[in-house]
Formats: C-alpha cells, sequence, structure tokens
C-alpha cells in the first residue's frame, strides 16, 4: 500500500532553515504529483508547495504566497524521496507539515481534497 514518511522536522529559531524529507513507498513515485501541507496549531490545514507532474519526467513546482522566495520543493526520483527546503523561517511557519502524494495531476494544486495519500505529519517549530 502507498506509504509516505516524513522526517526532518524539529525546532529552529526564527532566520534559521530546515530541510524535510519524505519517502514514498507502494506506488511508482516518478509518476504522482507530489506536495507539501501544514497545520499551525489550531489552524485548518493549508497548501505549502507542489511538484506537479505535467507529463513524462516534467514537474512544474508551486507554492503558497506566504512561502515563495522562502522554500523550495525537489524530488529525487531514483530515491523515492520529496523535499521541502526551509529558509528565512518565520514564528508564522510553526506547523505539522504533511507530505502528500496525488496520481492525478490536481486541477487546483492547493486543493487538499485533490491528494489522496497523505504521510502522518512531522513538526516545525520557529522560535522567535
Amino acid at each position: 500500500q502507498v506509504q509516505l514518511v516524513e522526517s526532518g522536522g524539529g525546532v529552529v529559531q526564527a532566520g534559521g532553515s530546515l530541510r524535510l524529507s519524505c519517502a514514498g513507498s507502494g506506488f511508482t513515485f516518478r509518476t504522482y504529483t507530489m506536495g507539501w501541507f501544514r497545520q499551525p496549531p489550531g489552524q485548518e490545514r493549508e497548501f505549502v508547495a507542489s511538484h506537479k507532474r505535467v507529463g513524462g519526467s516534467v514537474y512544474t513546482p508551486y507554492y503558497a504566497d506566504s512561502v515563495k522566495g522562502r522554500f523550495t520543493i525537489s524530488r529525487h526520483n531514483a530515491k523515492n524521496e520529496v523535499y521541502l527546503e526551509m529558509n528565512s523561517l518565520e514564528p508564522e511557519d510553526t506547523a505539522t507539515y504533511f507530505c502528500v502524494a496525488s496520481k492525478e495531476a490536481p486541477v487546483r494544486i492547493d486543493d487538499a481534497a485533490q491528494y489522496s495519500y497523505w504521510g502522518q505529519g512531522t513538526q516545525v517549530t520557529v522560535s522567535p
């Protein structure tokens, strides 16, 4: 079955950096759109970034406005891994971060319902 396992979360000071990783198994990784959502304390889940498969081995990255220019999504198909490089972290980035996967290219990239598979999440805490 499909499994997504996140790692790399932790506690960091504002202005610092973290790199999240997500290992996928049980599916043909290179054919899936992969992404990241997050859920801040007491708030709804929100879109962070997506690496949308547009055909063959071609992918397009998308980002939420709140992280554009600070976060970078990338993937290593041979390792079945997707990454989220987070720089210039702010206390507002504190959240549980979830790795997501979709077999079909999402029509709405920021719609959580369009991602069938979710990891368990990894906690990121940014202190002031």
